[in-house]
């Protein structure tokens, strides 16, 4: 990653495999909708074409799409012109069950296709939902805007986000939750990124041992371990109680220094018989039921400094009480 920066090569493109597999599970979501995928090159988006292909079968009314600095279709967007299409789709209007190039309208946007510039807010305004992988850089402010705006919407960002200031009380208060695929994500990257002859042996290694995997060809994908979707669209997993096994044992559970909670890690280990404050850490909230749980706050304790066990600091607690009283210790 840290060769990738150096390269300002830190471009990161969803497959259309994690596409279909997330988006599955919210289908009735999208009937009589328009879709706005603003942070894609139209003409080689995987987001645009799981929206177009599956146009009929999810009902949708319209699909947009912005790219950033580009008007070529090349493979990947180069960001070499300052002014930037958008296209939109109707669906099928000639019956054979094809995207046609002629069913695409192509038009040209006065900017460079920016989200937070004023005609692409138009195009915001116009959508219902919006799909896409971000910017993670500016993550916050785009979450930001899809909040003000009152958009619904499904985005793919980095766990760490979880941990924003901007982004966790949206959390809390059950304005954006997980959606249903977290973890490794392999991600597609421009075919000019690639490992240049002069680097030896021992620096493919360390790309290789970063996450990035190289192919016959010499072309990178880079595979992160951190990846989760954002979303305000409700889905199933969100409403399935968790299901926990351990007991109690005060002697298993340490308590913090600064407030009457248990520190609990793995999540695995929540004890079921427990129904005072526990701290969890974040991976908690792929498991996250609303009905079952209440996010009390984020990582301060009872004296507004971090969480601590004997002095020291765990990696990220979310405290959390049981909404739902336990009713057999047997």
């Amino acid at each position: 990653m840290r060769l990738a920066q150096k390269a300002k090569k830190d471009e990161f493109y969803t497959l259309l495999t994690d596409i279909e597999k997330e988006l599955r599970h919210y289908k009735y979501h999208f009937a009589g909708k328009t879709v706005l995928c603003n942070c894609d090159d139209p003409r080689v988006s995987n987001f645009w074409k799981y929206f177009t292909l599956n146009f009929e079968a999810l009902g949708l009314r319209r699909v947009i799409a912005t790219c950033y600095k580009s008007r070529t279709p090349d493979l990947f967007s180069t960001h070499e012109s300052e002014q930037a299409v958008y296209q939109i789709y109707d669906g099928d209007r000639n019956g054979n069950r094809r995207v046609d190039p002629d069913e695409i309208e192509v038009r040209p946007l006065r900017g460079d296709g920016d989200f937070r510039s004023q005609e692409c807010i138009d195009l915001l305004k116009q959508a219902d939902i919006v799909v896409t992988n971000p910017p993670f850089s500016l993550f916050r402010e785009y979450v930001a805007q899809l909040v003000s705006y009152g958009k619904k919407f499904l985005i793919i960002g980095n766990q760490n986000a979880i941990t924003y200031k901007e982004i966790f009380p949206l959390i809390q208060s059950n304005q954006i939750w997980l959606g249903f695929h977290t973890g490794h994500t392999l991600f597609a990257v421009p075919e000019t990124y690639t490992i240049p002859d002069s680097y030896d042996p021992a620096d493919k290694k360390r790309l290789r041992s970063n996450g990035y995997i190289v192919d016959d060809d010499g072309r990178l994908w880079r595979n992160l371990g951190n990846i989760c979707w954002f979303t305000n669209l409700d889905h199933d997993k969100r409403h399935e109680e968790l299901i926990m096994i351990k007991r109690y044992e005060s002697g298993r559970y340490p308590k913090y220094d600064n407030c009457d909670a248990i520190d609990v890690c793995p999540v695995a280990d929540m004890p079921m018989d427990y129904e005072g404050l526990m701290g969890v850490p974040i991976t908690f909230l792929d498991k996250y039921n609303p009905e079952q749980f209440e996010i009390v706050r984020f990582r301060k304790g009872d004296d507004g400094r971090d969480l601590s066990i004997g002095g020291k600091c765990p990696y990220f607690r979310i405290l959390i009480r049981r909404k739902q009283a336990v009713t057999n210790k047997d």
